[in-house]
Parts: structure tokens; sequence; C-alpha cells
């Protein structure tokens, strides 16, 4: 009996639309989730070079939570390129600021860092409040848990 190596195939994928509600939700515990719903490793079908997953809608994301004493010292960093230009901030600061920006980091440092991690992170999209643009591919209601 030959056994046959299943790959997924771009033509193939079926891909549903699914919103989570982060509110008092631990962020890196959703997180850990919604990498793993986009990139389609929930999957019977996953392949790691092709990407299978599904498309995640986060509402309320400035309700997230942390745990410890991560909301006053986790710090987030980026560079303009230019010398001298590091900018830092806190969690406390950056999800005043920019809540979305909290979420999509997180996803991302899961995911593979290459054109494929590139490509499964625009299937993720991140709403401050409890509305999203989203409605008319009916997405279902996902719990995480």
């Amino acid at each position: 009996m030959i056994m046959k190596t299943y790959s997924l195939k771009k033509e193939e994928v079926q891909r549903n639309w699914f919103v989570v509600d982060a509110t008092d939700r631990v962020l890196g515990r959703v997180a850990t989730k919604i990498a793993d719903k986009i990139r389609g490793k929930d999957k019977p079908t996953f392949t790691p070079h092709t990407d299978g997953g599904d498309y995640v809608i986060v509402i309320n994301a400035e309700k997230i939570k942390v745990t410890g004493s991560k909301f006053n010292n986790k710090m987030y960093y980026r560079h303009s390129l230019y010398p001298g230009g590091l900018k830092s901030q806190t969690f406390k600061e950056l999800n005043e600021k920019n809540p979305e920006r909290v979420i999509e980091e997180a996803v991302k440092g899961m995911l593979p860092k290459n054109k494929l991690g590139k490509s499964i992170i625009k299937k993720l999209k991140v709403f401050q409040g409890p509305n999203h643009d989203h409605e008319s591919q009916q997405p279902t209601e996902w719990n995480p848990s």
C-alpha cells in the first residue's frame, strides 16, 4: 500500500470569515489562536508552504488585557531608519493611541518571517470599537478559548 502525501493547492482553499471580541481577553493567548486560524493550522489540510487560513476580524481591540506588570513595563520599538531614529512606547501608551497595532504586532510575531507571513497577516482585520466594515462577508462568531 502506497501512502500519498497531500499538499494543499491555492485553488482548493476554502476561506471563512470569523469575528473575535477581544474584550477582557489576554493578549498572548488570543494572539496564538488568531495566528493559528489565519495560517490554517487548525484545518486538516494544513500545508506549511501554502496560505490556507481563514480571515479573522478582531473587534474591541482597546479592551485587551495583559498579565503581570506588562501594562506599564512592556515596550514596543520601531525605527525610522535614520540615525537616532529609535522610538519606544509602553503598552499603556500604545494601547491608548493605537490599540489595533498591539494585536497586529502580537500576531505578526507568531507568523513566518518571509513572503508567506506577509501575505498571511493581510487576513487579520483589527478594529478599535465594536463595529467593523466586513458585514457583507457574513462572518461567524468565533470564541477562542
